[in-house]
């Protein structure tokens, strides 16, 4: 709410019309309500991160045991 009244008094002071300055005060506000993260936003965020780092650490450890599985056949293939 600082921050709307120190732009608005700006504005104002720079001969503005108040309409507009209003219009631009409620613009910012509509902005900054939908591009600002809240914490349920954030929270959300770090458990669907959680989730994926669980599904790459198994589909690393599937890939790296598929590796190991062909190098041994290709090491008793050789031999």
């Amino acid at each position: 709410m600082k921050m709307e009244l120190a732009l608005y008094q700006a504005l104002i002071a720079i001969n503005v019309p108040e309409p507009k300055a209003e219009a631009v005060i409620q613009a910012l506000e509509s902005d900054l309500q939908i591009s600002l993260a809240t914490k349920s936003d954030v929270a959300l965020l770090r458990a669907e991160l959680s989730q994926l780092e669980v599904k790459l650490t198994i589909r690393m450890g599937v890939m790296l045991s598929a590796a190991v599985g062909i190098l041994i056949a290709a090491m008793k293939f050789i031999h």
